[in-house]
C-alpha cells in the first residue's frame, strides 16, 4: 500500500467499524422496541414487470401494493436474477444462485433442488425459535421429499412447480404439483384464492403465537397461464386494448386483492406493528406467451401482450434492468418512513439484513450484505457489487456501471456491454469501446465472481 492511499485506507477502514457498531446498536435497539419480537412476511409476485404495479406509473390497478409502498420503503433498485428458481435460491440461502449450479428454472421432470450443506434463511431462523411458514409457489424441488418442510419450513402448502393451472393446479407436462406439507392433495378453487386462504387461516387459528414467525407468501400471479374471472377483467376493457393484457392485469388486481386481505389479517392479530413486510418480483416481465403441447393444448390461442418492464430494457431471462431490477417496497410501521431509495440492494441481501435484526449469526457462505441501514435511511449508501447470472448472460453491478457478458457454446468470443446505469437506466449506450481502463476493470470484477460459481454450470470461457 502507498504512502498516499494510507490515510484514506485508515479512515474507510475506521469509518466501516464505526458502521457496523452502529448498525448492530441500532437493530438492537429495533427489536428490543418491538416487544413481540420480529415478524417476517415477504410477498413474492411472479414475473410483475417494473410498470405493472400502480405506483410505478402502470395501468393496472394494485392500491393495496400502492398503499404498502406509499407508507413504506420504495426500493427502486432491488435486483433479483433473471428467472424465478434463481431468485429463490437467492432469497433463501443469501448468495448468487449460480454458486450452487442454478442459473434457470427447475423444470422437467429435474431432481435439482437446494443442497443439504448449506443453511436456508428459514433454518437460520429456526435457531431462534421461529416459526416458518410457506405459502404458494416453492420451485425449489419439484418432488414432495425436496418440498418446503426439508428446508426449514415447518409449514408449506401450494405448489412445488413453476407454472401451473390456476384451476388444476397441475404442471405444464401434466404432472401433480399441489401439496400441503409432506401430502400431494387435490383441492378445487383458482390458486391465488386458495393460497391467501391458507395463509390467513394459519395466521389466524394454525400458528404457535408464542413465537415469532417468517412468513414467504409466493403468488402464482401474475405468470401465465392467465385465468381470472370476469369481475377481475371487467375494470380493464375501456382502458386496455389488448385482451391478453388485460387479462395480465386483471391477475395482477386479483393478487393485489389477495395481499390486501392478508395485511388486513396482520392488523386484526394485532401483528403490523412487529411485522416487517418486503414485497418483490421474482423478476422482470415476460413480453408474451405462445404455449404448443403444454397443458395438452388447452392454452394453444396464446398471450401476445403480458407484462411491462417499461421503461427499462428487455424481458424476464436476460441480464438488462427490465429482467433483473425489480418492483420492491420494504414496509414496518413506525419503523420505517416513506421515502424513495435508491440504494443497490440485492435478493442475497435480505437474509444477512433479517439475521442481523434478531442478533443471529449470519453463515460463512453468506454473500449478501445487511443493508437494513441503508433501507431505513436512504443516505447510508449501499457499495457492494452485485453479481447476477443467468441460463444466458452474466452481469456484475459496481456503481454506477454494469457490465452485461455473452457466452457462447460454439466457442466465438465472449461479447461484452458496458453501461452507466445511473445517468443511461434504458441501457441505451454501450459504452464498452469508449471507456477502456473502466471495461477492463469490470471485465476483472465479472470473471473473480464467476470463477466462484458452480462448475457444472462453467462451461469453458472463450
Amino acid at each position: 500500500m502507498s504512502i498516499r492511499l494510507l490515510p484514506f485506507a485508515l479512515l474507510s477502514c475506521a469509518f466501516l467499524l464505526f458502521t457496523s457498531c452502529k448498525n448492530k446498536s441500532y437493530q438492537k435497539e429495533i427489536v428490543e422496541k418491538t416487544d413481540k419480537g420480529l415478524n417476517i412476511l415477504v410477498i413474492i409476485a411472479d414475473d410483475a414487470g417494473w410498470n405493472d404495479v400502480g405506483y410505478n406509473g402502470s395501468e393496472i390497478h394494485t392500491p393495496n401494493i400502492d398503499s404498502l409502498a406509499n407508507k413504506g420503503v420504495k426500493l427502486n433498485r432491488f435486483y433479483a436474477n433473471p428467472t424465478c428458481s434463481p431468485s429463490r435460491v437467492s432469497l433463501l440461502t443469501g448468495m448468487p444462485s449460480s454458486r450452487i449450479g442454478v442459473v434457470a428454472p427447475i423444470s422437467g421432470k429435474s431432481n435439482k433442488t437446494l443442497p443439504d450443506s448449506i443453511t436456508t434463511l428459514p433454518q437460520a431462523l429456526k435457531k431462534k425459535n421461529y416459526q416458518n411458514a410457506l405459502f404458494g409457489k416453492w420451485h425449489l424441488g419439484l418432488d414432495i421429499s425436496n418440498g418446503p418442510n426439508a428446508f426449514g419450513f415447518d409449514y408449506s402448502y401450494g405448489f412445488l412447480h413453476g407454472q401451473i393451472d390456476q384451476y388444476t393446479h397441475r404442471y405444464k407436462n401434466g404432472d401433480a404439483s399441489w401439496y400441503r406439507n409432506d401430502k400431494m392433495i387435490e383441492e378445487e378453487g383458482h390458486t391465488t384464492d386458495l393460497v391467501t386462504k391458507e395463509a390467513i387461516e394459519w395466521l389466524t387459528k394454525k400458528r404457535d403465537t408464542a413465537k415469532n414467525f417468517y412468513i414467504q407468501l409466493a403468488y402464482s400471479a401474475p405468470h401465465f397461464p392467465l385465468q381470472e374471472e370476469e369481475k377481475w377483467k371487467q375494470p380493464y376493457y375501456k382502458t386496455i386494448k389488448d385482451s391478453s393484457r388485460v387479462d395480465f392485469a386483471a391477475a395482477m388486481t386479483h393478487m393485489d386483492d389477495a395481499i390486501g386481505k392478508v395485511l388486513e389479517t396482520l392488523k386484526a392479530q394485532h401483528l403490523e406493528e412487529n411485522t416487517l413486510v418486503l414485497f418483490i418480483s421474482d423478476n422482470g416481465a415476460m413480453e408474451n406467451w405462445y404455449p404448443t403441447f403444454q397443458y395438452d393444448g388447452k392454452f394453444n390461442k396464446g398471450n401476445d401482450v403480458l407484462g411491462s418492464n417499461f421503461p427499462l430494457r428487455d424481458w424476464k431471462t436476460s441480464n438488462y434492468e427490465g429482467a433483473i431490477r425489480v418492483p420492491a417496497i420494504a414496509y414496518f410501521k413506525g419503523k420505517l418512513q416513506p421515502e424513495e431509495n435508491s440504494n443497490y440492494i440485492a435478493i442475497s441481501d435480505v437474509m444477512p439484513t433479517v439475521l442481523s435484526m434478531i442478533g443471529e449469526a449470519i453463515p460463512k457462505y453468506v454473500e449478501g450484505k445487511n443493508v437494513w441501514l441503508s433501507i431505513e435511511n436512504s443516505e447510508v449508501e449501499t457499495n457492494h457489487d452485485i453479481y447476477v447470472r443467468g441460463h444466458i448472460q452474466e452481469s456484475l453491478i459496481h456503481k454506477p456501471w454494469k457490465m452485461i457478458r455473452n457466452r457462447h457454446k460454439d466457442g466465438s468470443p465472449a461479447i461484452y456491454q458496458l453501461y452507466n446505469i445511473e445517468t443511461d437506466p434504458e441501457e441505451k449506450h454501450n459504452l464498452i469501446d469508449e471507456e477502456n481502463e473502466i471495461a477492463e476493470m469490470m471485465k476483472e470484477l465479472l470473471q473473480n465472481q464467476f470463477k466462484k460459481d458452480d462448475k457444472t454450470v462453467n462451461v469453458e470461457l472463450k
